[in-house]
C-alpha cells in the first residue's frame, strides 16, 4: 500500500494478511481526506483511528498535516506490522494496542477527528460511537456496510462505494 498525499507521498507500507483486516482502498483514503480537507483545516489537529489495521489512515493523516495522532490495534500481528510501519517515519502515529472500546475513552484529551472502521460485521459500530462520545470534539468518519443507527450524532456527507458507505458525523 502507498500513502496517498503529503509529505511522505508514494511511501510504500506493508499490510497484515488479508484474513486479518480489510484495508481502506486508496480512492477511498484520498476521497476521506479530501472531503474531510473542505470541513477542517488538518494542521495542529488530532486524528484517532480507532481499528488501525495496517494503520495506513493515522499516516495518511500525519503526511497531511496532523498534529498528535493515535492508532488503536486490538489484533497482536497487525499490530506488529504497523509498529514496523511507524519505524519507517521521522512523524509517525502514536500506537496503542488493544480494545480500542476500553482504551478511546481513557485517552486524556479531545479529538478533531476520529475515524472507525472495525471489522465490519462485529457488531461495535454503536458501541463505537457511545464510547467516543467524551472524547470527540468535531468530526467521526465511519467506514461500514449496511445501515447503522446514528443516535446523537448529525450526518454531515455520506458516500458509497461499491457495498461500503463512508459517513462524516458529528455530535449534536
Amino acid at each position: 500500500m502507498i500513502i496517498t498525499a503529503g509529505k511522505y507521498k508514494g511511501q510504500k507500507i506493508n499490510t497484515p494478511d488479508e484474513s486479518i483486516t480489510r484495508p481502506t482502498l486508496s480512492k477511498v483514503r484520498m476521497s476521506v481526506f479530501n472531503t474531510l480537507q473542505s470541513i477542517i483545516n488538518f494542521e495542529g489537529k488530532s486524528f484517532l483511528d480507532m481499528y488501525a489495521g495496517s494503520g495506513i489512515m493515522g499516516l495518511e493523516a500525519i503526511s497531511r498535516g496532523f498534529g498528535k495522532t493515535i492508532a488503536i490495534e486490538k489484533n497482536l500481528k497487525a499490530a506488529s506490522v504497523i509498529k514496523n510501519n511507524f519505524k519507517k517515519f521521522e512523524h509517525s502515529p502514536e500506537l496503542y494496542i488493544g480494545d480500542s472500546l476500553k482504551i478511546a475513552p481513557k485517552l486524556e484529551s479531545k479529538f478533531d477527528v476520529i475515524y472507525i472502521d472495525p471489522p465490519y460485521f462485529a457488531g461495535i459500530y454503536e458501541n463505537s460511537l457511545n464510547v467516543i462520545k467524551s472524547i470527540a470534539s468535531n468530526i467521526i468518519i465511519l467506514e461500514h456496510v449496511g445501515e447503522i443507527e446514528f443516535c446523537g450524532y448529525k450526518v454531515l456527507k455520506q458516500k458509497k462505494y461499491g457495498d461500503k458507505f463512508i459517513t462524516f458525523l458529528t455530535t449534536i
